[in-house]
């Protein structure tokens, strides 16, 4: 049995399949992490955008030269949703009010379509790989229990075909399969705490952005109505 007690002997000395689980589970603490830090800025540039919008919307009282502004920008999904909002309801504002069939209320019932999928899209890309977050956050953990648990029962085993049991034949198996749950707790403590913070953050930018889609509606209203 190996005796080398240091973590990288101990990882090394495992069994298959426990080192397929920690395996696993580096893995997804990779992609974890990967996400958690890509997430953190989308969800940053997208705060500042909003503001930034707000402040440019609420400021100017012609919307048609806001709209010539802001209607050429480049913009990633999620980086600035009331913008995006903004613009795909103001093109089918003006693009529905050259037809004079049309009643006020069909004009802003379309306007209305056209900025919830927008709306749709923009919360569809803020939202993107938060469900992976909350996987990893709940599965890490058992995971990481199945590979102790199996390299617990191998020690055992062991130990069973031994002539004579001592601590030391059996602790390094439990000592390398231990380190499967701490892998899987490391893995599912940080994809825990993002995935809470990351959807309070999309449920507040929602929120904001539900306002500004009646507010705006608000304002086209009165609009089509002159």
């Amino acid at each position: 049995m190996n005796t080398d007690m240091s973590v990288v002997g101990l990882v090394m000395g495992a069994s298959p399949v426990v080192q397929l689980v920690m395996l696993m589970l580096l893995g997804a603490s990779l992609l974890s992490w990967t996400i958690i830090v890509g997430k953190f800025r989308l969800l940053r540039q997208a705060n500042i955008s909003v503001d930034e919008f707000e402040k440019k919307f609420w400021g100017t009282s012609d919307l048609s030269s806001l709209f010539s502004q802001v209607s050429q920008n480049q913009r990633k999904l999620g980086e600035n949703s009331l913008e995006t909002i903004f613009v795909a309801g103001f093109r089918e504002y003006v693009r529905l009010r050259k037809d004079d069939a049309l009643s006020p209320q069909v004009v802003i019932e379309g306007v209305q379509r056209s900025m919830r999928v927008a709306l749709n899209r923009e919360v569809d890309a803020l939202e993107t790989n938060l469900p992976f977050l909350a996987t990893v956050g709940s599965a890490s953990p058992y995971i990481g229990l199945f590979g102790t648990v199996w390299g617990i029962m191998n020690s055992f085993r062991a130990l069973g075909n031994a002539k004579q049991a001592t601590l030391s034949m059996v602790a390094p198996g439990i000592a390398e399969a231990l380190i499967a749950t701490a892998i899987g707790l490391f893995a599912a403590i940080p994809a825990v705490i993002a995935y809470n913070r990351y959807v309070t953050d999309v449920d507040r930018l929602t929120t904001r952005c539900d306002a500004f889609f009646e507010e705006f509606s608000n304002i086209l209203q009165r609009q089509a109505h002159k």
